[in-house]
């Protein structure tokens, strides 16, 4: 699975998507084992089938995925865009970028009482691993125009904020 997850990094949110494979302790499975063992033990899954699915999932992640260059672009363009920060409140208040709130209790109730959204929501995180996560989690929740930052708010000190500080997590 290691050599699966390292080609798709989705593959964990597709697998639990689709067949309840990986989110948890009691449907987890470990990084050495194979897909095909973990097919096995779930109900002799066809290993092309689930294959396909993650592949068609890393597919369909893509699509949600916005360059920093793409996103600075888009804002220039369409100020109504809401910028959710996924980061912890420590790493937001160390550095974030202009215009975006950090993920709370508050926000998540005004993003979901929006139903299907009409303005489009930008999730950022720290590299961009956790950020998908969150935006399949809005879009499993109705709403629709749901973007990804690609890399995270490094790929933006990197890409357009060049003063903006780095840091690494450890």
């Amino acid at each position: 699975m290691r050599e699966v997850l390292e080609v798709f990094p989705g593959a964990q949110r597709a697998l639990f998507r689709r067949y309840h494979i990986g989110g948890c302790s009691s449907c987890g499975f470990s990084p050495e084992e194979t897909l095909a063992q973990v097919c096995a033990r779930n109900g002799n899954l066809d290993v092309a089938e689930v294959l396909a699915h993650i592949q068609s999932s890393h597919e369909q992640d893509a699509k949600v995925l916005i360059s920093a260059g793409e996103l600075a672009e888009f804002l220039q363009k369409d100020r109504s865009v809401k910028l959710v920060d996924v980061r912890s409140r420590e790493e937001f208040e160390a550095v974030n970028i202009a215009g975006s709130v950090l993920l709370s209790q508050d926000v998540m109730r005004e993003l979901m009482a929006s139903g299907s959204n009409t303005n489009p929501i930008v999730v950022i995180d720290h590299a961009g691993k956790n950020g998908l996560d969150a935006a399949a989690y809005f879009m499993g929740h109705g709403l629709q125009n749901v973007r990804c930052l690609r890399g995270g708010i490094d790929a933006w000190a990197q890409e357009v904020d060049l003063k903006m500080r780095r840091y690494k997590l450890g």
